[in-house]
């Protein structure tokens, strides 16, 4: 991984083609939220096929979260339906066979020139693509767990959401007040109908 990779950095805003061959930004594809960024070998990949099968689960509570989920992979379209499908998953699959991603950050795996796929992260990002916290997953068990990844996203969300705690007198007497568009309630500076009308990502 390149150097400049480590917590508290911007991630690249990489764009790429999806599953459903629609070019995409991770910037987009994040919004205001935290995201969960899963650079994959890929669908042929028994371990990676595990790991996505697992995140179907943590992926539902996401949903009710506001959290987003991105799987990037070096394997073309037709391939990375197939494993999106396998796994019975339904986030976004970003499909990288001309490998800019694995480039560009310097994570070839050397030791598969078989299939040339980049070495396995999870990267869990803050809003505006911050990096919170980077797992090397060249070993299965080097990845995170579940319970892991939902202890990242609270510590996350802790850090973004002002209204994480909304005993805290302030915004209480705010929303009292009939500050009910305050800043310090969700959606923030936007109306529920803007969250929703510009795709909450799902």
């Amino acid at each position: 991984m390149r150097a400049d990779i480590v917590a508290g950095a911007v991630f690249p805003d990489y764009e790429l083609t999806d599953h459903t061959g629609e070019r995409r930004k991770l910037s987009d594809l994040q919004g205001p939220d935290p995201m969960i960024l899963v650079l994959s070998r890929g669908g042929f990949c028994p371990r990676d096929q595990r790991q996505a099968e697992g995140l179907v689960q943590l992926y539902r509570e996401m949903e009710v979260g506001y959290s987003r989920l991105v799987t990037i992979s070096t394997d073309n379209m037709l391939a990375t339906n197939d494993y999106r499908s396998g796994a019975g998953a339904h986030w976004t699959f970003l499909s990288d066979p001309a490998r800019k991603v694995q480039k560009d950050l310097d994570i070839a795996e050397y030791t598969d020139p078989e299939h040339d796929p980049m070495i396995p992260y999870v990267i869990v990002l803050e809003p505006g693509l911050v990096v919170f916290k980077i797992y090397n997953g060249y070993w299965f068990f080097g990845r995170p767990t579940i319970e892991e990844l939902r202890q990242d996203l609270r510590a996350v969300l802790r850090k973004c959401r002002p209204d994480w705690d909304i005993t805290r007198p302030e915004l209480k007497s705010a929303w009292e007040q009939g500050e009910r568009e305050h800043d310090g309630f969700y959606p923030y500076d936007k109306t529920v109908a803007q969250v929703f009308r510009n795709g909450r990502g799902f």
